[in-house]
């Protein structure tokens, strides 16, 4: 065998190794890409599903905001509605013809008389007339004297001699405690 031989033997040899290691590298590097591909395809299933969560998330988030929103301008117009139905009674109470008017003052007067035996009465400037002539024409009330006039819808205020006792008839208070009593009724039957 000549040296020609031998070298053509170890390249053929080499050429062997070098196809060997060849494949094994491709074999290794089909590996590495395969399990990159798999973690690949993981990263992008997990971030669709992080996206699809987060989505969810805010679509519910402004729903709700939404929702509270609807709410909101729903109770304040029901508010609205409650406030005007109360300022018009309040107007149709005050419009209710002198006669009312007399006659609620001697009763408020009678029931405060209870209370505070004598003092002034006050009322507002469409009823003074009355209530000096309830006080002229009834020896009841002798202890009582008609005050300046108050800024009030009608009804009385009573204040005792040296002013230590105090009784509010004002139509607006008796309203208000009939409102505020009456409030979930009136609600309930204006909105279901």
């Amino acid at each position: 065998m000549g040296l020609e031989a031998v070298v053509a033997e170890i390249r053929e040899k080499g050429k062997t190794e070098a196809e060997k290691i060849r494949a094994e590298s491709k074999q290794d590097a089909d590996k590495i890409l395969a399990a990159a591909n798999k973690r690949v395809e993981e990263i992008k299933l997990a971030a669709e599903a992080e996206s699809v969560k987060q989505t969810s998330h805010i679509v519910d988030q402004e729903t709700s905001a939404a929702n509270l929103l609807v709410k909101r301008e729903l109770l304040n117009t029901q508010k609205s509605l409650l406030d005007t139905v109360y300022e018009s009674t309040r107007a149709e109470i005050a419009r209710l013809p002198e006669s009312f008017h007399r006659e609620a003052i001697k009763k408020l007067l009678a029931e405060a008389k209870k209370e505070i035996p004598s003092g002034t009465l006050s009322c507002n400037a469409r009823d003074v007339a009355s209530a000096k002539a309830i006080i002229a024409g009834n020896p009841e009330f002798a202890g009582f004297k008609v005050g300046e006039p108050v800024d009030i819808d009608g009804g009385i205020l009573i204040e005792s001699e040296g002013r230590a006792l105090q009784i509010d008839y004002s139509y607006r208070t008796f309203l208000a405690g009939v409102w505020e009593s009456g409030l979930k009724d009136a609600s309930d039957i204006l909105f279901g």
